[in-house]
């Protein structure tokens, strides 16, 4: 049976949910599931944005053909050709014979690597600035590549100013019924796992996101539709403010995140007392978290969200705790700038962790490091505790300024 919206009188949502997924992309772990989002356009044309993920073609193919209501489809626009959206076009091109497929170069070299699919007479090759004629409504095309594949390109519908936008100003989430942002409470429900979202699949391509953001601004945008996540019909600035800040790798807020490693607690111990002498400082809000049992994505998303960020990590054999190092390497890949941060290492022979970590941060952009460096040897003690307490205080200084 179909389970279909109305984005408006004559641009429908066709796609739908997951809940069983355990691992977007196999990697990042998604307990609220994810939505893939598809839209279909009637008109003397008809016209689909994007398709969807195998695991709920069935479903897709359902709403799609109640939609048409017996009508051909005439014309699939690929915007993205990762295969959780691109996954049923071989099925549409058997159910519509006639069926063209409009995406710029790259997106056909990618459709032949993924599906050898027969597209001769099938396809219409777009460039910058194309437009694709329905009837009332037009279709224009903006390419945005890497972001976050190089084929990535927007479609805007002119007669109702609407942005089918790829991947960008997507979420994960499955979708409960709620399409729009409007009918959620998104700052409180969503707006961590569009951060995470944003962070670990978007976020090294904060350059190409700022060019995005720049072809779009002089752009009338009336709605937003994302190939994840809900569809934003108000409050459009503030979530683009939240792209800008993200992608300039600007922090969200002026708050503070500490992320230890720890073998016997000596470590963790260090942690809570700095995150309590904070506390007694004033600082409000502090996030603590044990890279050992924390996801990466969701470390990586707290860091893309606060200004101030504490690493404290044991050294082992003769490196960086490797749950740390991970993180580390993860903030690396993924671009992170503009952070101040507090170092606090462990070692009972050969401390070794906090010069190490000190230097990888150092590969990033505008890493402001604290002194000092607190030294733990096997535990904290009278020196070490007074190190602490002098970062502490560098810390509460930095945030208040």
């Amino acid at each position: 049976m179909y389970c279909t919206r109305n984005i408006t009188e004559s641009i429908h949502w066709v796609g739908g949910s997951d809940r069983r997924l355990a691992l977007f992309e196999n990697l990042f772990p998604i307990p609220r599931g994810v939505a893939y989002n598809s839209y279909l356009i009637l008109d003397e044309k008809t016209a689909l944005i994007d398709t969807v993920d195998s695991s709920i073609t069935r479903q897709f193919v359902e709403n799609i053909l109640h939609t048409l209501g017996g009508r051909p489809l005439d014309y699939l626009v690929v915007n993205h050709m990762e295969p959780d959206h691109c996954a049923s076009i071989e099925e549409l091109m058997l159910r519509f014979p006639n069926l063209q497929i409009v995406g710029n170069a790259k997106t056909f070299a990618l459709i032949g690597q993924f599906y050898h699919l027969p597209l001769e007479g099938r396809t219409v090759t777009v460039k910058e600035g194309d437009t694709l004629p329905l009837g009332r409504h037009t279709l224009c095309f903006t390419f945005t590549p890497m972001v976050h594949w190089p084929e990535v390109m927007m479609t805007y519908e002119r007669s109702e100013k609407i942005l089918f936008s790829a991947d960008a100003f997507g979420s994960f989430g499955a979708l409960g019924g709620n399409l729009f942002n409007d009918e959620l409470h998104f700052e409180r429900d969503w707006l961590p796992d569009a951060r995470r979202y944003f962070a670990n699949i978007v976020g090294k391509y904060g350059p190409q996101v700022q060019a995005a953001l720049k072809k779009l601004s002089g752009v009338d945008i009336r709605l937003i539709c994302p190939l994840h996540g809900p569809v934003w019909r108000s409050d459009l600035a503030w979530f683009l403010n939240k792209y800008d800040l993200w992608s300039r790798y600007e922090p969200e807020e002026r708050a503070v995140a500490l992320f230890y490693g720890s073998m016997y607690g000596d470590t963790e111990n260090a942690v809570n007392i700095l995150a309590g002498q904070l506390a007694q400082a004033g600082v409000q809000d502090i996030a603590v978290y044990d890279v050992s049992s924390t996801h990466v994505s969701q470390l990586i998303a707290e860091i893309f969200r606060c200004s101030h960020l504490v690493f404290a990590a044991p050294t082992y054999n003769n490196g960086v705790y490797p749950a740390m190092a991970n993180l580390l390497h993860d903030m690396k890949a993924l671009n992170v700038q503009n952070r101040t941060v507090g170092l606090v290492e462990n070692g009972s022979w050969a401390p070794a962790a906090g010069k190490q970590m000190a230097a990888m941060l150092g590969e990033l952009k505008g890493m402001q490091i604290l002194e000092p460096v607190v030294t733990l040897k096997s535990a904290l003690d009278e020196q070490s505790l007074a190190a602490l307490t002098q970062l502490g205080e560098s810390l509460a200084e930095s945030l208040r300024a």
